[in-house]
């Protein structure tokens, strides 16, 4: 790619169910990541000492190095062409639906956008594990959204019992689909589940932040452990783009994220293929080689709930078994499918 990337992640779910608590954490555990934040909405929303007063076009900094505005749906692209000029310099945006929103039709106004620098982030559903039983009584909507979810966060999991809150985890599984569920308290998540940190100039990768030091005790107590795993995968043996469909289309429930680069060896030995992966959507970026680099295949999978060593078994069974297992030449025709190309729309999804 020649310029990188802003995810648009899509925060969504009903009233009360916690998606500025859990924006308000992600915006606390920052750190280095510029996040621009889109707040869907109309009236009074706090986002920690800041209020946006649903003043559709004000945008507000939040003195961290990210940025709040209130929007209009209908001027989304408007905002997203705002916050990607380069000279902002944001690594992530966040989209908070109103309590009320339609989440599908914001996901799809994402996929539709013609903006080159942003790619879908995936939408996030927030629900509330106390009130959940209540909420799909009044919003039998409800079902429909965590069908479309990439990755639903139960929240306020510290607020039931054992068995209910896997009573709920039951359900949302069911109807949820492909999708991770994690569970959580006060929002607090992990960010890197739904997008790549930025290490900031001078820090160690790994090393504990002021904010981890002043909130790590506060956390500790209130933040039920997040059941997921991250997965690296390396080869120096190129990978056949059939096999690598084929797990793909088939990958688990669970398996949220896959990020990084695929060498296809023959089937396109000038380039190294950037695959990003967020729940059903995925997208496939070729760019050359850098000259002098070795080629190595390098993903990272990030999922709830995974066997890790089922996914390693499946894509090591994706290398190429010497000459006789070269691609032909309709190989990659799987693989150009998720290429975007300017005439057509910049978004697919993987099929259920």
């Amino acid at each position: 790619m020649s310029t990188q990337q802003i995810p648009v992640v899509v925060l969504a779910g009903f009233l009360g169910s916690g998606k500025t608590t859990l924006l308000n954490h992600l915006l606390r555990s920052a750190r280095g990541t510029r996040i621009g934040v889109m707040v869907n909405d109309f009236g009074d929303i706090g986002i920690d000492a800041m209020t946006v007063a649903g003043q559709v076009g004000s945008t507000v900094s939040l003195g961290n190095g990210c940025l709040c505005c209130a929007v209009d749906a209908s001027e989304l692209d408007t905002y997203l062409e705002v916050l990607t000029r380069p000279e902002v310099g944001l690594d992530v945006i966040v989209i908070e639906a109103s309590g009320l929103a339609e989440p599908q039709e914001l996901v799809r106004m994402v996929l539709a956008s013609e903006n080159e620098r942003i790619v879908y982030g995936g939408l996030v559903q927030v629900v509330d594990a106390a009130e959940f039983g209540a909420t799909r009584e009044r919003h039998p909507e409800t079902d429909r959204h965590l069908g479309i979810a990439d990755l639903v966060v139960i929240n306020k999991a510290d607020r039931v019992g054992e068995e209910a809150l896997a009573v709920v985890r039951d359900t949302v599984g069911g109807l949820a689909g492909r999708a991770a569920v994690i569970s959580a308290a006060y929002g607090r998540v992990d960010p890197e589940l739904l997008f790549d940190r930025v290490v900031p100039e001078g820090e160690i990768e790994g090393q504990m932040s002021i904010e981890d030091i002043l909130y790590a005790d506060e956390d500790a107590h209130a933040h039920p452990h997040a059941a997921y795993e991250t997965l690296s995968h390396a080869s120096a043996v190129p990978l056949h783009p059939r096999r690598l469909m084929a797990f793909l289309d088939s990958r688990p429930e669970g398996l949220y994220r896959i990020k990084g680069f695929v060498d296809f060896g023959a089937a396109d030995p000038a380039n190294r293929y950037v695959v990003h992966a967020v729940g059903r959507f995925l997208r496939f970026y070729p760019e050359p080689w850098p000259a002098g680099e070795d080629r190595l295949t390098q993903l990272v999978l990030i999922g709830s709930a995974v066997d890790a060593a089922a996914l390693r078994k499946e894509l090591a069974s994706c290398a190429q078994n010497g000459p006789q297992d070269a691609p032909d030449e309709q190989s990659m025709w799987g693989v150009l499918r998720y290429v975007p190309r300017s005439e057509e729309e910049p978004s697919e999804v993987l099929p259920d």
